[in-house]
């Protein structure tokens, strides 16, 4: 492993977060639309999540770290795999007075929860606190090295 590559596989999870948190945004902010671009209620979306420059299994990463020597990059880091739309089922609300009610007077909601999405957001903010205290504890490391070495 590199000098560097703690912080750049801490940055990756930056990256990852900052991600999720926008697409968690974006689920909070459509939690009342009712009709989208397509005529349909808004679609939670989420992140999916995975590893770079490996298969994600053992002998994958096994092999990446043995050939770490024969001048490879070993595998480090998260990357962003995809946003995926939830299959969760929409919301149906009883709701006569809405001007997107049907003749029997519900509407379709979206299928966001914002408890869950507000729990989202929690984790996700805790992570990428992660991240920033292990870039900063790798950056401290690299300091007090060079001071060593002086």
């Amino acid at each position: 492993m590199g000098l560097f590559d703690a912080i750049g596989i801490a940055g990756t999870g930056l990256t990852a977060q900052r991600i999720r948190m926008d697409v968690t945004a974006e689920n909070l902010a459509n939690a009342n639309t009712t009709k989208g671009a397509n005529g349909e209620p808004y679609r939670r979306q989420d992140v999916v999540l995975g590893q770079i420059g490996a298969d994600g299994s053992f002998s994958g990463a096994l092999s990446g770290a043995l050939a770490q020597g024969e001048g490879t990059q070993p595998p480090g880091g998260v990357r962003v795999a995809g946003i995926v739309s939830d299959a969760t089922p929409d919301q149906v609300v009883y709701d006569p007075g809405n001007p997107e009610a049907d003749a029997r007077g519900y509407v379709r909601m979206p299928n966001v929860s914002t408890v869950t999405e507000m729990t989202d957001l929690i984790s996700e903010q805790q992570s990428y606190q992660s991240d920033v205290t292990a870039m900063q504890t790798a950056k401290s490391m690299f300091s007090s090295m060079l001071g060593i070495l002086k």
